[in-house]
């Protein structure tokens, strides 16, 4: 029997880091195979909306005003032109289609612009998710009658190293956001970054405010961040391989009944790696060629992957 805890201490979770690797893999995948079918992997599609002109200051983001990028700002799309990117992803095995908008947080008029684009996604019978920034109760009800399912809202890194990573708003406003969102009956979709300079306590840290919200979140992404050149985190080293998939699998052990997505880097892992992800508990992955503004593997190359690992048969 699954124990679901919401009460994890930080030196509990230190310790499920600190386990030999094959230990923490074998008692992750045990729980994974207990609550989900190992072969199985949900895949949704991310598709930018609106790019640029953040006024936030995320330290690894492209989209962030205070940096020099390279990147186009562009304005919100066109209803339509949303809707064809769905059907392409539905269309390339996708179930859930995600739009992502470059907001601190969306205003009513903007909300309303999106409405028919959630509209729009789930009358393909694909499941919607929107990442827009921080929103009130009263807008999280809005969405809500909307019909959307999932909204994602990423805590990023732990509460102590969130001020090294960006300084235009606080931890706590995203826990504020992840609240509406739960209260108004939308599944939440929360994660974070591993490569913006934390230690592995910080990754313990971060985890352990996921796993003790209320409620598990449904979805928990766990990206590899892609450096940008132009933002202050260019030059960050990165994780191991091992550092990274001993994230995915104390997630799995936190969490057991959370979907957990590999998310932005994969590019930059090679199938070994994806593999040892997908023994140790992720069991979900975005399909398509860009996730916002970093590269991703063709949907081709995905579908290859799976192929020869036994994946979605």
């Amino acid at each position: 029997m699954i124990e679901i805890r919401n009460n994890w201490h930080l030196d509990e979770i230190n310790a499920l880091f600190e386990m030999p690797f094959n230990d923490l893999l074998f008692m992750a995948h045990s729980i994974h195979r207990e609550v989900f079918d190992p072969n199985q992997v949900q895949v949704s599609s991310l598709l930018n909306i609106k790019t640029g002109a953040c006024p936030e200051d995320c330290s690894y983001c492209s989209q962030s005003s205070k940096y020099d990028t390279g990147l186009e700002r562009e304005k919100l799309m066109d209803v339509g032109l949303v809707l064809q990117q769905a059907q392409k992803a539905k269309d390339n095995g996708a179930t859930r289609f995600c739009m992502g908008a470059a907001w601190r947080n969306p205003t009513d008029k903007s909300l309303d612009k999106v409405i028919p684009m959630i509209q729009g996604v789930k009358a393909m019978g694909m499941e919607t998710c929107v990442t827009l920034g921080m929103l009130t109760p009263t807008q999280a009800g809005t969405l809500k009658e909307a019909g959307l399912d999932y909204y994602n809202h990423n805590i990023d890194t732990s509460k102590e190293h969130y001020g090294n990573v960006v300084s235009t708003r606080k931890f706590q406003d995203r826990l504020d956001t992840l609240d509406a969102v739960y209260n108004a009956g939308i599944n939440v979709c929360s994660g974070g970054i591993l490569g913006l300079g934390e230690t592995q306590v910080d990754r313990a840290s971060m985890l352990q405010s996921l796993s003790n919200l209320e409620a598990h979140p449904d979805s928990v992404p766990i990206n590899l961040l892609v450096p940008i050149p132009g933002t202050p985190f260019e030059n960050v080293e990165p994780p191991s391989e091992s550092e990274f998939v001993r994230t995915i699998a104390v997630a799995r052990v936190l969490m057991p009944k959370a979907v957990v997505r590999l998310s932005a880097g994969r590019l930059e892992m090679g199938e070994g790696m994806q593999a040892l992800c997908f023994f140790a508990g992720a069991n979900s992955i975005f399909y398509g060629e860009q996730l916002l503004t970093t590269d991703n593997p063709t949907a081709g190359d995905d579908q290859a992957l799976f192929q020869r690992l036994g994946i979605n048969r």
